[in-house]
């Protein structure tokens, strides 16, 4: 067929694979949650450490929005680092500042 040799080498096959998307959206449900934790946090973290905190939170949003568009298997280390971040916070601050609810 005259006109076919020329789409011989192009891609066709232009859809994206459903895997990372599912993961991509999983992350994000776990990534709400674990910004549940940094908005109770409130509770026992004082503001001048909490608005950064937040702040931090919003930047690894924007990160694992970033890894989600390029359908990256990244994404379940976005909540993996923010939950890890606040522990750490959580937990040096009641030992070392005696933070306390």
């Amino acid at each position: 067929m005259p006109g076919t040799a020329i789409l011989r080498g192009v891609a066709t096959n232009t859809a994206r694979s459903t895997g990372p998307l599912l993961l991509a959206v999983v992350s994000g449900l776990l990534h709400l949650l674990v910004g549940s934790f940094y908005v109770a946090g409130g509770l026992v973290i004082p503001g001048s450490v909490l608005v950064p905190l937040w702040m931090l939170w919003l930047l690894l949003t924007a990160w694992l929005v970033w890894l989600a568009v390029r359908g990256s298997w990244w994404t379940p280390l976005v909540p993996a680092v923010a939950a890890v971040v606040f522990a750490v916070v959580l937990v040096v601050g009641e030992q070392a500042f005696d933070w306390q609810a």
